[in-house]
């Protein structure tokens, strides 16, 4: 296999240390992306950084302002209940669908995921939510649940969402007043999912995604702009369970 060229393997690297940093919130919530203050902090030109900032903009992380330059997507209580109702519906297909076609492979992957992020966990104690690698461990074992779904675009779908929802669960673990026993809440997923228990999986994951949402509306509700407790979508009707 050819190397990737020098420049190509830049601006992969800086689009993958942005998209880091806006997920984890380093770069705030709406926060100017200045190309000088950029340039220092990733240490590339301003081409690749332009280039990952267009990408960005297409991922929905990053906003393009008219003769303004860029900044990083905002947070809003109308986003928030829109990604989480749109999250709701793909998640629940992914995972009916998974567990219609999954395998023995398909559940081996599962639970082999499940032990390595409680493991981790365990480990690192509660702050685990900082951890990157607890984040990327968290991001496998949820893709494993929905894995055998059979449909790539709707994975490429729900792999989008999930990793926009990404900010929201930070805010989520930082402010919340007590613990959470996500590992449970894992657990009884996986257990269900393995049970083929197609209703009760789906009940799950609901709850799981929205109880997120909750939180995060009740604990970090000053993260968002005033201005922002706009017009409903037809979101914010979507009953939380």
């Amino acid at each position: 296999m050819r190397d990737k060229p020098a420049g190509e393997t830049r601006a992969a690297d800086v689009l993958h240390r942005m998209r880091a940093d806006i997920i984890s919130c380093v770069l705030k919530p709406g926060a100017k992306l200045r190309f000088e203050g950029l340039r220092d902090m990733y240490a590339v030109s301003f081409s690749t950084l332009r280039e990952a900032l267009s990408r960005l903009v297409a991922e929905g992380l990053v906003v393009a302002e008219d003769q303004r330059g860029f900044v990083v997507a905002p947070v809003s209580i109308a986003d928030l209940n829109d990604l989480t109702y749109v999250r709701v519906l793909v998640e629940r297909e992914c995972l009916g669908l998974a567990i219609k076609h999954g395998n023995d492979d398909w559940e081996a992957d599962i639970i082999g995921s499940f032990h390595r992020m409680d493991r981790l966990q365990t480990r690192l104690g509660s702050n685990y939510y900082l951890s990157g690698e607890w984040g990327k461990l968290h991001g496998d074992f949820h893709f494993s649940l929905v894995a055998a779904c059979g449909s790539p675009n709707l994975l490429e779908i729900r792999q989008k969402l999930f990793e926009r929802a990404h900010r929201y669960r930070r805010m989520s673990s930082q402010f919340r007043p007590k613990w959470r026993a996500k590992d449970v809440e894992h657990k009884m997923i996986m257990d269900s999912v393995i049970a083929r228990d197609t209703a009760k999986a789906q009940e799950l994951i609901e709850r799981h995604i929205r109880e997120t949402t909750e939180n995060v509306i009740k604990h970090a509700g000053h993260l968002f702009d005033a201005a922002d407790e706009a017009p409903h979508t037809r979101a914010d009707h979507v009953p939380a369970e």
